[in-house]
């Protein structure tokens, strides 16, 4: 068994899973609250190679063999604030996410602010799923209300009527919560949300995403490195095993 073939092919395996992350990061640079995508590396060890104690193989004693090992995992780094000068545009500055009930009653989160207004004047997200307020209904504008405003603490006035505030939602580990379509976030049953009783809140501006897409660009280059001088070592693994081969046969 050639251990060295198999740790190029775990590595390229890896690369792989690195590259897709850094894809992804890159298409959704320009989405709204989009949050990074990482991936960390590091080392196991499966089975085990003969040695002595001064690190010869084949003289007793035992030595790790060590493959890479990839987790997934999310960077909650803040994004940049934009201005857009929408009225139903909105910005959280600091912790929370806004709480947002789909179609099927399932609650998610999103950082991204960019609301717009239902045919019934019911207030939704740009996929059509509806915002909450504070009391965990949804927000309804008044027909010919006048314009809407939204205070710094996530309140929504329409001329001189208060129609209720943003829920904002934090969590006690980011970290847990579970990235699914749309830039939404759910969170596991047993991790419940709690209430952000004093956001701070900016209306006519988005929260960019926290991506750099040179940085990826970067990353991309250096996966391309990699993966060629992977690819390097079990060819030369390959040819040298052939020779192998051909002098015993």
């Amino acid at each position: 068994m050639n251990i060295g073939l198999y740790q190029s092919a775990s590595a390229l395996s890896a690369l792989e899973r690195w590259q897709d992350t850094v894809s992804q990061n890159i298409t959704s640079s320009q989405t709204s609250g989009y949050r990074k995508r990482t991936i960390n590396f590091s080392a196991v060890a499966a089975g085990e190679l003969q040695a002595d104690p001064k690190g010869r193989i084949g003289h007793g004693g035992s030595m790790p063999m060590l493959f890479p090992k990839v987790e997934g995992g999310i960077n909650f780094t803040p994004g940049e604030t934009q201005p857009t000068r929408r009225d139903l545009d909105a910005s959280i500055q600091g912790d929370g996410f806004f709480e947002i009930q789909r179609p099927d009653g399932s609650k998610v989160y999103t950082r991204s602010g960019e609301f717009r207004m239902r045919p019934d004047r019911t207030l939704v997200t740009s996929s059509g799923d509806e915002v909450m307020n504070s009391t965990g209904s949804s927000i309804l504008l008044l027909p010919g209300g006048g314009k809407v405003g939204i205070n710094q603490d996530g309140t929504i006035v329409q001329g001189s009527s208060a129609l209720g505030k943003f829920s904002i939602q934090k969590f006690s580990d980011n970290s847990r919560l579970i990235p699914i379509a749309g830039g939404f976030f759910t969170a596991p049953p047993e991790m419940k949300p709690e209430r952000v009783d004093a956001p701070d809140l900016l209306q006519g501006y988005l929260e960019g995403s926290n991506v750099a897409p040179l940085r990826e660009m970067v990353d991309l280059v250096l996966i391309s490195r990699a993966y060629e001088a992977n690819q390097k070592i079990i060819t030369t693994i390959d040819d040298q095993m052939n020779k192998a081969l051909q002098a015993l046969g």
